[in-house]
């Protein structure tokens, strides 16, 4: 069990995240590829990337040092999930390159304590030597095989989760946001019981903690091993079968179009989002979803305004009917929906 441990100040400082982390999505996704659990939520999605995989020897390759840090079950590195700061893909690989030789001395000799390291995980960090660059290009390359294909999807999955708990913390505020945790996690004042493999306590200290719903986390909640991080607790939210929301909304892109079938599924997928977000998670240009959402504006299926320096947009009703009737509402938890299944850190 993990027991962690709220003094006043971090009742104050509980947040959500407001959207999936790629780089905890990336080390959960590898433990999900790893072993044939869940067959039913990620047995469509393991077989497609694995046949990927076998046709794509760049991509393998690179999935190689990647694999060889991330054990399915055991300790893993907490230098792969630097803090959470909604900042996308390329902000967090630019951490990870930028690990200070100490944590990766830490890190990786606990590693060592279970399984035998590769040679090069010895010139991490190491002056003039360019291997946690290529290891963090080797976790973009394998973010693209493994997630970007998926990842309107899955932003759409966490979008509904966020908006219970934002609803639920509404409400009843922290104490109903936390109790809201349940069946896995129980809140009894001031601590917060959640299962969990190993015996450990986490004393916030007046850090506060940031929730981070989660994808592909499974069975249990995840948190660092280093109590002296940033504390954050990831949990899995309710999903579907990604190949088969994939299948479901072949109708709406023989419709619109791939492109634009995406951008709506992606403003759809939370109450309100501005350009670059939608663009960060279609992954295509800002001018091109602009392009984009214009031509569903003008067909009545989106939304837009104005809310100080941002412009926002949200899905029509019909632009949501048409997205719930192709399969692509199937992510999305309805009020009270239970969180499903989680993770610890050592087996994410």
């Amino acid at each position: 069990m993990l027991r962690i441990h709220f003094t006043p100040q971090d009742l104050q400082n509980v947040r959500v995240a407001r959207q999936p982390d790629p780089l905890w999505e990336l080390i959960c996704s590898v433990c999900r590829l790893e072993t044939g659990e869940a067959p039913l939520e990620f047995g469509p999605w393991r077989r497609s990337a694995r046949a990927r995989l076998a046709v794509d020897q760049a991509a393998n390759r690179a999935l190689g040092p990647v694999r060889r840090l991330i054990p399915a079950s055991g300790y893993i590195p907490d230098f792969l999930t630097p803090p959470v700061t909604g900042e996308g893909l390329a902000a967090g690989l630019e951490r990870v390159r930028a690990t200070p030789r100490a944590r990766l001395v830490h890190d990786l000799s606990r590693l060592a304590e279970s399984r035998p390291l590769p040679d090069w995980a010895a010139m991490l960090g190491r002056p003039g030597s360019d291997s946690l660059t290529l290891l963090a290009g080797a976790m973009g390359r394998s973010f693209r095989t493994l997630l970007e294909p998926y990842w309107p999807l899955i932003r759409t999955a966490v979008a509904g989760d966020v908006d219970l708990r934002t609803r639920t913390l509404l409400d009843g505020g922290t104490q109903a946001l936390l109790e809201g945790l349940g069946p896995l996690a129980r809140w009894r004042p001031p601590v917060l019981e959640v299962d969990y493999p190993v015996h450990r306590d986490l004393h916030l200290e007046g850090r506060g903690l940031l929730l981070v719903p989660s994808y592909f986390c499974w069975r249990r909640p995840t948190a660092l091993a280093d109590p002296g991080l940033d504390p954050v607790l990831v949990y899995p939210v309710a999903k579907p079968p990604l190949d088969v929301v994939r299948t479901a909304e072949d109708g709406l892109e023989k419709l619109l179009g791939r492109t634009r079938a995406t951008v709506l599924s992606a403003v759809a997928g939370s109450s309100a989002r501005t350009s670059s977000e939608v663009a960060e998670a279609v992954g295509i240009s800002l001018p091109s979803v602009s392009y984009q959402i214009g031509v569903l504006r003008d067909g009545g299926l989106v939304a837009s305004h104005r809310d100080g320096k941002y412009v926002l947009h949200t899905a029509t009703p019909l632009g949501r009917r048409l997205i719930v009737g192709n399969g692509g509402g199937a992510g999305r938890p309805g009020p009270g929906a239970a969180v499903g299944a989680w993770h610890d850190r050592g087996h994410v």
